[in-house]
């Protein structure tokens, strides 16, 4: 900024042209008397220009001042465009938004527990604020009390809010992109997830079986992510209107998954029995399929003392290893199989592009064989290619 002064810009206002100020700052002189300010600004790898106003409207300082502001936005991932138009959706509540889209876009139990979160951790801060005053620094100052103490948890919220403005106002092309990444450079490094601690999958059928005789929904809930391969959160929020016990089938919507894409888990019978048992104590007024005795969903700790009081020290996560492990060790399915069972993403963007399966019915196999495992039935029955049998006419025995 500074190479354009007010004497200077009265002197150029004849002279059609570009003129440079500096921090992205144009004069723009298009013929003589016809002048206007221009901010460019790079982002992203790619340039914009917008217009600031005539130099008859605007002054040197104003068109400074709109500049900085609209690099800014850019950078905290808010469109500059929106600045000049507070009254598209801008000055709504962020709390009254934020309620509107729990409403249009969650099933109850999931609206819930994002209801909650947000009243205890950004309602306080910014659930009074303007959608328009939501930036990255008010994003950061909600979560910098739980962003070390708590990151999964404020990461969740981070996402929770940035889609609350995605929702309710029009820049969310941008919000989506830069915001969450503004907000983190805002906050101090969270310490890194390291491995979960799994059980050896030898041990699994034993494990399971002393789990069996231990009562409590925590147990119950324990057994279903162990059989399913899920995630304890997926398990934890399930609901009923997600289980077709007829089709054995549990489709777990995108808003619930880690990936953001809706997830089919075929259900053992193992895993189905815990279904009948679940519906002869179902109790009333929760969408849940494991409420905790208050009727909201169990916190991930329950899972965790489940393991804890049958003196294990593995994690309820890391039995997601232990399938993996023993489907690579005990059975000749290929690996993509059971990564989709595990609803892991391709990590190769061309192989991603050009698959269209989700491998259901192998995964149907896979599942039933591991229930089996799970239960006890040393000679698993796995053929050397899923579906097939081998020369001899009878099916692959594989011990374990």
């Amino acid at each position: 900024m500074g190479k354009l002064t007010v004497a200077g810009v009265k002197s150029l206002l004849g002279k059609p042209g570009r003129y440079r100020d500096g921090g992205g700052l144009m004069l723009y002189v298009r013929k003589p008397g016809q002048a206007s300010w221009v901010a460019r600004i790079q982002h992203d790898g790619k340039r914009r220009d917008f217009g600031l106003g005539g130099v008859d409207l605007v002054t040197l300082a104003e068109a400074r001042e709109r500049a900085r502001e609209y690099r800014k936005a850019l950078k905290e991932g808010r469109d500059p465009l929106a600045l000049s138009k507070p009254d598209a959706g801008m000055t709504r509540l962020f709390r009254e938004t934020a309620i509107e889209f729990l409403d249009a876009k969650f099933s109850e139990a999931n609206r819930r527990l994002a209801l909650s979160r947000l009243k205890t951790f950004v309602f306080p801060s910014i659930g009074k604020l303007q959608l328009q005053s939501v930036d990255a620094d008010a994003i950061a100052n909600a979560l910098r009390p739980i962003w070390m103490s708590k990151p999964e948890t404020a990461r969740r919220v981070r996402h929770l809010i940035i889609r609350t403005l995605r929702y309710g106002r029009p820049d969310g092309a941008l919000l989506e992109s830069t915001l969450a990444k503004a907000v983190s450079d805002r906050l101090p490094t969270q310490p890194r997830r390291g491995n979960f601690a799994a059980m050896a999958y030898q041990d699994a059928p034993s494990f399971m079986a002393r789990l069996c005789d231990k009562a409590g929904m925590g147990a119950l809930a324990l057994r279903f992510a162990i059989l399913t391969a899920t995630r304890s959160g997926e398990v934890r929020g399930a609901t009923w209107d997600e289980i077709d016990a007829e089709s054995g089938v549990w489709t777990i919507p995108a808003e619930r998954m880690k990936a953001r894409r809706p997830h089919r888990v075929p259900l053992s019978d193992e895993a189905l029995a815990i279904i009948v048992t679940l519906k002869t104590i179902r109790p009333a007024g929760t969408p849940l399929l494991f409420p905790g005795s208050t009727g909201k969903a169990l916190s991930d700790m329950t899972l965790t003392k489940a393991i804890r009081d049958l003196g294990e020290g593995a994690t309820a996560h890391g039995f997601r290893s232990t399938f993996r492990d023993w489907a690579a060790e005990q059975t000749s399915f290929p690996g993509e199989i059971a990564e989709a069972a595990l609803a892991h993403v391709v990590p190769n963007a061309v192989e991603a592009a050009y698959r269209r399966t989700d491998f259901f019915d192998k995964r149907r196999e896979l599942m039933d064989a591991w229930g089996r495992y799970l239960g006890g039935k040393r000679a698993d029955v796995v053929s050397l290619t899923p579906g097939k049998r081998s020369s001899g006419g009878k099916p692959f025995e594989r011990a374990g």
